[in-house]
């Protein structure tokens, strides 16, 4: 709702207008409004209609902002883009430091504002914590869906952190075939043990329409896949057709000489300048596939390969380019695939936009007046 008010000043004594302010009413959305309005399977589609919008050029994304805050302490992060289809505009700031949880408060904070594209005016802000990790899960789900062999069952995941759950949760959602997950912590067994034992309590927590047959069907998913935590990444190689990294880390956990022909990874971790979870010769060989490829060659996995001219941007397909033409895919079992997701804001802004449409259809969320 938008009203108007004239507003009055005065100069020496003498009452002038001077214009108009406007009010406007805007939906805010906390972490628990988008758990309740946010379906796994809902979101995964949106994911994928992103990828395809922005190879339709009817969604486009701006610039990145990344700057420092606290030199090697705090960072801020800024995506944004533009969905015409959705008639939606916006952007998600990140914010990361790294001192936050000695005062028992999250590293990573983020929001999210979304803006009508017919007039510019704001419609929502979101909390971005929520909404990120099931967009992030959701984006490495598809890599699998769409550059795994068909006949692969065994997933290896490396990370043990908050996003690994939303990682198996929608590769179980999106990949029926995937019945055995392997876990490794690159830094310590007992966390991939520990991660074992609640994996499934975890995962039930996610609202999950699954196959259209409801939470029972999804509950079920859950408790037919054997999960086992494993404490070599080389030794797990041998059994994984899929490998998805959802790690900080600065320096390759997997490396060429281990990776059997056929193997897909997804590399979720690498998303700011420096950091790698596979080495760079892995490029060589592989179909390489990204969310954006000035995006992914600036910060993602793929900017070693990138920047040791492995690979050229020439070599580089985007997802969206890959769902509407599934034949730029897997050419041969023996083919090995990476899927690049640095995370990009039409993920971000397709999700929004559907909770918002939802909590407004619902009458969820706090009405705020600017």
């Amino acid at each position: 709702m938008v009203g108007y008010f004239q507003r009055q000043s005065t100069n020496n004594g003498v009452i002038k207008n001077t214009g108009f302010d406007m009010a406007v009413s805007i939906r805010v959305l906390s972490d628990s409004n988008l758990q309740s309005l946010l379906d796994l399977q809902q979101v995964i589609a949106c994911v994928e209609a992103a990828y395809v919008e922005k190879s339709r050029k009817q969604a486009r994304l701006f610039g990145m902002v990344t700057e420092e805050i606290h030199k090697g302490r705090a960072e801020m992060d800024i995506k944004s883009g533009v969905i015409q289809s959705e008639r939606v505009f916006g952007l998600k700031l990140v914010s990361w430091f790294s001192e936050n949880a000695q005062k028992g408060l999250p590293n990573i904070t983020g929001m999210m504002m979304l803006f009508d594209l017919a007039t510019g005016l704001p419609k929502a802000m979101l909390n971005a914590n929520y909404l990120t990790a099931m967009r992030t899960g959701a984006a490495g789900a598809l890599g699998i869906k769409h550059l795994a062999n068909k006949e692969s069952t065994v997933l290896l995941l490396i990370g043990t952190g908050g996003q690994a759950v939303f990682q198996i949760a929608a590769t179980l959602s999106a990949v029926p075939r995937i019945d055995r997950v392997l876990i490794l912590d690159p830094l310590d067994y007992c966390h991939a043990v520990e991660f074992q034992q609640k994996i499934k309590c975890e995962l039930r927590k996610i609202p999950n329409d699954f196959q259209d047959l409801g939470n029972s069907k999804w509950f079920q998913r859950i408790e037919s896949t054997v999960f086992e935590a494993v404490d070599s990444a080389k030794v797990a190689l041998k059994d994984a057709q899929v490998v998805i990294t959802v790690t900080p880390s600065r320096k390759p956990l997997i490396y060429r000489s281990w990776v059997l022909p056929g193997t897909h990874f997804s590399c979720v971790g690498a998303d700011m300048e420096g950091k790698q979870e596979i080495e760079s010769r892995i490029f060589s060989t592989a179909r390489v596939f990204v969310d954006d490829v000035t995006q992914a060659t600036a910060c993602g996995e793929t900017q070693h390969a990138f920047r040791e001219g492995l690979v050229t941007q020439d070599h580089l397909i985007e997802m969206g380019d890959l769902i509407l033409n599934g034949a730029l895919g897997r050419q041969s079992a023996e083919d090995i695939t990476i899927f690049d997701t640095t995370g990009i804001a039409l993920q971000d802004l397709m999700v929004a936009s559907h909770a918002v449409n939802k909590a407004e259809m619902v009458n969820i969320g706090t009405l705020v007046e600017l």
